[in-house]
């Protein structure tokens, strides 16, 4: 594992807080064992183990480009926070994660960024943009941004919905895609140094740093019944090496998305 991308931290819940009932996964507040709020995202929700691992690697990638992620770290979730939860959906989703789930840091004070009342500057912006693209994520939308402004700071959470070529079965790795969602992105009008950011950003994504990124996603999130944890992982590699080698094709399709704006 490359020298820069560092293991993460695991924790134990020690109090179930109170469920965050935003879109259909039901992220929950969790305090841990190091005495610290996280929020946590359950392997049993939604689509299962695999948004985490877009979770973890889009995070992890975002680190790398010098974006700001809340701290990634991995849970454990005891059988015995499923027994005395008295809503049924909850109970089942803590009896559904037992084990080892994901979870941010909690930014206590964040709020939702509102691109009508904050202004983000171009380089910015495009950085944001350029790593959507990048990881096929679609939910960053006006209606969605999936940013939070914090001690006047821009930080990105919820990647659970990028990669979603990995739900499209076998062979997905190897498929090239447009993703002509990037219309959609909130912060594209702002990203108008597309080109410069793809210059400065794809050379920081070296086989070894996708490697390294990739090589933190546990064992028992993977899986896919016909092929092995390291075919798997092979395949996240394939993927994100692809892209990046062709970043100049994503950049030009996002800055004809937003010339298309204006």
């Amino acid at each position: 594992m490359p020298a820069d991308t560092p293991a993460l931290r695991t924790v134990d819940v020690t109090r179930y807080v109170t469920p965050l009932r935003e879109g259909g996964s039901l992220p929950a507040l969790v305090e841990a064992d190091d005495g610290f709020l996280y929020v946590l995202k359950f392997r049993g929700a939604g689509q299962g183990p695999k948004a985490l691992i877009a979770e973890l690697i889009v995070g992890e990638l975002a680190r790398v480009l010098g974006l700001r992620v809340p701290e990634l770290v991995f849970v454990n979730l005891h059988e015995a926070f499923g027994r005395t939860e008295p809503d049924e959906e909850i109970q089942d989703l803590l009896r559904a994660s037992e084990g080892l789930n994901l979870a941010l840091h909690y930014l206590s004070g964040a709020i939702t960024f509102d691109p009508l009342v904050t202004a983000v500057d171009a380089r910015l912006a495009s950085r944001v943009v350029w790593l959507d693209a990048l990881t096929l994520n679609v939910d960053r939308t006006a209606r969605n941004t999936n940013m939070l402004m914090w001690h006047k700071e821009l930080w990105l959470i919820d990647h659970g919905a990028a990669l979603y070529a990995h739900h499209t079965g076998p062979g997905w790795a190897g498929k090239a895609r447009p993703f002509p969602q990037i219309k959609d992105h909130v912060l594209l009008p702002r990203a108008t140094e597309l080109p410069q950011v793809d210059a400065e950003l794809r050379p920081r994504l070296t086989p070894a740093v996708i490697e390294g990124i990739v090589a933190l996603v546990p064992e028992a999130w993977l899986l896919e019944p016909d092929q092995s944890p390291a075919e798997q992982r092979a395949a996240y590699v394939q993927f994100l090496t692809a892209r990046v080698a062709a970043s100049d094709t994503f950049t030009a399709e996002a800055d004809h998305a937003r010339q298309a704006l204006v």
